[in-house]
């Protein structure tokens, strides 16, 4: 059964900033996808979920999104797992909810396991 434990979680003001500087970009709507590959002998393979304070203001909203979005992406990291194991790389992730409306998970599941099969994707040509 998949997990989403702490070790998996990226946090540290530095190492996002460095994400959202050096990262790959693209959108899933209602969800953009900023991705940094690196050698796995540096780091493990980490998420940040992100539902911005000016499209909910309310705390509730927020933590409800990031949720969905965590869930969908527990149930569903194993491919990406499977293609930073065979090609023997680590990844950096954020997913950030850009729109203020509410999807179902249904929606949501749909969305981030288009967003990981684009990421598995992404690990398979990336070289080095």
């Amino acid at each position: 059964m998949p997990t989403f434990p702490k070790i998996e979680k990226l946090c540290g003001k530095l190492r996002i900033a460095a994400l959202y500087k050096e990262g790959r970009r693209f959108v899933s709507f209602p969800v953009r996808v900023s991705c940094k590959i690196i050698p796995a002998s540096e780091a493990l393979p980490q998420v940040l979920i992100w539902a911005p304070k000016s499209l909910f203001k309310h705390a509730v909203d927020r933590n409800h999104v990031k949720r969905l979005t965590r869930e969908a992406y527990r149930t569903q990291k194993l491919p990406l797992w499977d293609a930073l194991e065979k090609h023997n790389k680590a990844i950096e992730v954020a997913f950030i909810y850009v729109d203020s409306n509410f999807i179902s998970f249904e929606n949501t599941h749909a969305i981030i396991g288009k967003a990981i099969s684009r990421l598995v994707r992404l690990v398979s040509t990336t070289e080095n």
